[in-house]
């Protein structure tokens, strides 16, 4: 394997930490080893996506594939809709197609105490995880979200309380992964984690009739909770999603949960691989 360096990138006013082994992986903003943005609370998915341009252009990239799991598949998808030019692809692991904003994720029909909504509250989620240490919290994050059931909390509880003490890590993830999950938040806190996604998920991001004419994979864990959503199953089963993306390729992991690329890493590389061989 080819040596793996690290950096810090200038973008934007703010030093991202860029991880290179011949292409680029980095920290957006407030996460990991890379600087908050100077107001965490003002921080929305454009920013991201803003970031996304401004490296590439920092590191004289002309075009790249884009691979986000998770919410990083916001930023994706807005870069390959506002930037065709610099996109030769996306792949995105766990989550179809969404813009931010109200057309996006529709709060008014997920449960009320569903994570989503319970994190999106200013104090919350920050009141629910300061009663634990930063490495609780992960590991709490990791048990509850490889179920393939809606995290959902009752009137009298917090998310945090879903998850029984005694639950074990799932046998993927090891202490060792945890430790370094768990510096990494010690380090950039939670603050502006919780801005992007969840606090700033409904902000109208200024995109109208969006479209990814990239080549475009999604890989999805069959028992990945996403599919609970209202409306998801639908949406990607029956391929509406290609409305928005019409060069999609879609796949299914049978026993893949949210976690599917550290729960499956050989089969979700080899398939990452081969959609950059073919494009």
């Amino acid at each position: 394997m080819e040596k793996i360096q690290h950096s810090h990138v200038q973008v934007r006013g703010l030093k991202l930490h860029v991880v290179q082994t011949g292409t680029v992986a980095f920290d957006f903003r407030g996460y990991g080893l890379s600087d908050h943005p100077p107001e965490p609370e003002r921080a929305n998915f454009n920013d991201l996506a803003d970031d996304v341009v401004a490296l590439l252009d920092s590191l004289a990239i002309d075009k790249a594939f884009l691979v986000g799991k998770d919410f990083g598949a916001f930023p994706a998808f807005t870069v390959a809709v506002t930037h065709p030019e610099r996109v030769l692809g996306v792949i995105t692991l766990g989550v179809p197609f969404l813009i931010p904003g109200p057309l996006g994720v529709q709060f008014d029909l997920l449960p009320k105490g569903y994570y989503v909504i319970r994190w999106a509250e200013p104090g919350r989620a920050e009141a629910d995880f300061g009663r634990f240490d930063v490495k609780t919290v992960v590991r709490n994050i990791y048990i509850l979200f490889c179920r393939s059931d809606l995290q959902v909390a009752g009137d009298n509880e917090e998310i945090m309380d879903l998850v029984d003490p005694s639950t074990p890590l799932p046998p993927w993830f090891t202490e060792e992964d945890l430790d370094v999950y768990a510096t990494l938040y010690q380090n950039s806190g939670f603050r502006t984690a919780l801005q992007v996604p969840y606090r700033c998920m409904q902000l109208d991001c200024g995109i109208t009739n969006p479209k990814v004419i990239a080549p475009s994979l999604l890989i999805m864990g069959e028992k990945d909770y996403v599919m609970k959503s209202p409306g998801m199953e639908d949406y990607i089963r029956k391929g509406i999603v290609k409305q928005f993306m019409p060069n999609l390729d879609i796949i299914f992991m049978s026993e893949g949960n949210h976690f599917v690329q550290e729960q499956l890493p050989e089969q979700v590389n080899e398939l990452i691989l081969s959609f950059l061989a073919k494009n």
